[in-house]
């Protein structure tokens, strides 16, 4: 470290919330150990990172990064031209800011930004959210000092003797929540505290099959009273707007393209809907809510369906494949909300299978490369 408890850290990645989440968690253990530190992200321009990151308080410096085309190989050159452009501000950023450890949580604008920190003799941590990793970790992995993962078996990605079992990072608001149903009722303008809420995260992108499915149990749900809190996606945000007020459900429902406070969110719902991300999976654990996962069927090597079937196992949730979701979500959920002795038993099993701490495991292991 340069300066004695003034640490300087670059943390790059991004693109989705699952990967800015746990990015943002880092940076908030490192501010809480280090309020002088100085943090600077790295992100891709026109991704999600590029507004989430400065209203979480942070600077962020945006790349004209972009990911590569598969099917249209000719497309590939703009891409090159991007990567070569990306570094060179990097490599100027890096001789600015002279930071004692670069952190990549994965995400197309990681890529450029460690490689340029290993080429500088910069340390940099890796942090892998999935039990499948990602290419960009894969890419980064020979020349990281230390790749935190939140499973085990990683060795077959990663060398063994770098890679520290830490779990997924949380941000503190959800892991240690003290928020209570009627602060976050207030916050949604919701009118019940003591309402059934149901909460509907699609991942920060959205997720069509999801958003489906809630359409299809509208009707029901606004029949049963229910509250609704609902994550649609930048895409389907306006859409869903117009549908519940056609379903006299606006009152009762909160839509919205991207859920901040999902601390609050966590506090009011009784169970939720949502796809099987990683971090979207260690949320649910640490806030001990049952969920019905729908695993999304585009991810590599299916990893969404092991994510949630880990937990359906072990009675810690239920899984329903997307091809099933649009016939069988509204009443799946129906009928988990009128059955409090199984969603007990769930709170029980993701209680056991929740891994706390992560962040400060992952901080603990920053400390030792600066």
């Amino acid at each position: 470290m340069q300066e004695p408890n003034k640490p300087r850290v670059i943390i790059s990645g991004g693109g989705t919330g699952g990967h800015i989440n746990p990015a943002l968690a880092i940076a908030d253990e490192v501010r809480r150990r280090y309020p002088e530190s100085q943090i600077l992200f790295v992100g891709a321009l026109g991704r999600m990172e590029m507004e989430r990151v400065p209203a979480a308080g942070y600077e962020i410096m945006g790349l004209p990064v972009m990911g590569m085309d598969r099917k249209r190989l000719w497309r590939n050159f703009k891409v090159l031209r991007s990567l070569i452009k990306s570094r060179l501000m990097v490599r100027k950023t890096l001789t600015e800011f002279h930071p004692d450890l670069a952190v990549g949580v994965g995400g197309y604008a990681s890529a450029p930004t460690l490689k340029e920190a290993q080429r500088s003799g910069i340390p940099t941590l890796l942090q892998e959210q999935n039990s499948y990793a990602g290419v960009t970790n894969k890419l980064l992995a020979r020349e990281a000092k230390c790749i935190c993962v939140a499973y085990p078996g990683m060795e077959r990605f990663f060398p063994s003797d770098r890679i520290i079992l830490t779990g997924n990072p949380v941000r503190h608001a959800i892991e240690y929540n003290h928020t209570t149903r009627e602060e976050a009722c207030a916050y949604f303008a919701l009118p019940s505290s003591l309402s059934r809420t149901i909460l509907v995260m699609g991942g920060s992108l959205g997720a069509r099959t999801i958003n489906e499915s809630v359409v299809a149990a509208l009707p029901e749900w606004s029949k049963l009273g229910y509250q609704l809190i609902w994550q649609t996606g930048r895409s389907y945000e306006h859409e869903a707007q117009e549908l519940i007020k056609e379903y006299d459900i606006s009152k009762r429902a909160y839509v919205s393209a991207y859920v901040e406070r999902m601390d609050l969110a966590y506090s009011l719902a009784d169970v939720a809907v949502s796809r099987a991300g990683a971090l979207s999976v260690s949320e649910l654990c640490l806030s001990e809510l049952p969920a019905i996962l729908i695993p999304s069927p585009n991810v590599a090597e299916d990893h969404q369906t092991k994510n949630a079937r880990a937990l359906s196992t072990r009675g810690a949730a239920i899984l329903l494949p997307d091809s099933e979701a649009v016939g069988q979500m509204g009443l799946t959920i129906t009928e988990l909300l009128k059955d409090e002795t199984r969603r007990d038993e769930m709170k029980a099993a993701l209680r056991d299978l929740a891994t706390p701490q992560a962040v400060e495991r992952i901080v603990d292991q920053m400390e030792l490369l600066w």
